[in-house]
C-alpha cells in the first residue's frame, strides 16, 4: 500500500482533504494532510516571517520525523510550490510527486512572479490594503469556480490569510528536483491559471490528467480526484 502525503494551497489547512482522505485510507493507504504554519489549525503561528521555506521545512520535517519513504506527495495550487522545494531537499523519500492544479517551478521564481497578470495584481493590491502588507487575504471562492453554495458555507469559515512570503520567496532547484518523477493534474472547469504549469510538465515528458471540474478538486470532485490519484499510483 502507498503512503500519501497531501499537502494544501493557500488558505487551506489539511482538513480540505476531508472527503478524499478517508477514502485512500479506507482503500487500505496511509494519508497525511499536515497544516502548513500559519494557516488554518495554525494560524496562531502565523507571521511576517513565514516563508516559502517554512512550509517546506514543514514538509520535510515531517517526512523525516515518520521515517516516511516510497512517498506520494500531492501539492495542490500554491502547494506545488512546497513539494517542489521537497522534492529538491528529500528525493530520496519520494517515489512521485502529484501537482494537483498548481505551480510547477523552475529555479529561482517566486508565486507571484509566475501567476497571470490579473490575479498576480489582485494579490499585490489585497497585501497592500487589508493584508497590511504581509497577508494575502482569502480569495473569492467564485473566482475559483465554486459555485455550489453548500461547499461556499463549508469552505469559507475556515480559510485563513496566507503569508505573503511563501508567494514572495524565490525558490532554489537543482538536479535533485528533478530525479523525482512528477504527474501533472489540471483542473479545466474553470478560468485555468495554471495551464501553462501543465504545459511545462508536458515538456518535461511528465504524464498529464486533466479533470473536469473547478479548482477545489478535493471539495467539488472528490470522487474523480480519488480515482484519478489511485489511477496514478497504479500507473506509476
Amino acid at each position: 500500500m502507498t503512503t500519501f502525503v497531501l499537502v494544501h494551497g493557500a488558505w487551506h489547512g489539511g482538513w480540505c482533504w476531508g472527503r478524499v482522505a478517508p477514502q485512500l485510507r479506507a482503500a487500505g493507504h496511509t494519508v497525511f494532510t499536515p497544516s502548513l504554519t500559519g494557516l488554518s489549525d495554525r494560524a496562531h503561528l502565523i507571521s511576517p516571517s513565514v516563508n516559502l521555506s517554512t512550509h517546506v521545512e514543514d514538509i520535510v520535517r515531517m517526512l523525516d520525523a515518520e521515517d516516511l519513504t516510497d512517498v506520494v506527495l500531492v501539492g495542490h495550487s500554491y502547494a506545488g510550490m512546497v513539494i517542489s522545494g521537497v522534492a529538491e531537499q528529500r528525493p530520496e523519500r519520494l517515489r512521485l510527486r502529484v501537482h494537483l492544479d498548481g505551480f510547477l517551478p523552475e529555479n529561482g521564481e517566486a508565486a507571484i512572479d509566475i501567476l497571470p497578470d490579473v490575479p498576480a495584481s489582485h494579490y499585490r493590491e489585497a497585501v497592500k490594503g487589508p493584508g497590511f502588507g504581509w497577508m494575502i487575504p482569502p480569495r473569492s471562492l467564485e473566482k475559483l469556480g465554486v459555485t455550489d453554495q453548500a461547499d461556499i458555507d463549508w469552505l469559507t469559515p475556515r480559510l485563513t490569510p496566507q503569508p505573503f512570503g511563501t508567494y514572495w520567496e524565490n525558490i532554489v532547484l537543482t538536479e535533485a528536483s528533478e530525479s523525482v518523477a512528477g504527474v501533472y493534474i489540471e483542473c479545466v472547469d474553470w478560468m485555468r491559471v495554471f495551464t501553462r504549469f501543465a504545459e511545462r510538465a508536458a515538456a518535461k515528458g511528465w504524464p498529464t490528467y486533466e479533470l473536469a471540474t473547478c479548482h477545489e478538486a478535493m471539495v467539488t470532485a472528490p470522487k474523480e480526484l480519488l480515482e484519478m490519484l489511485l489511477e496514478i499510483d497504479a500507473r506509476h
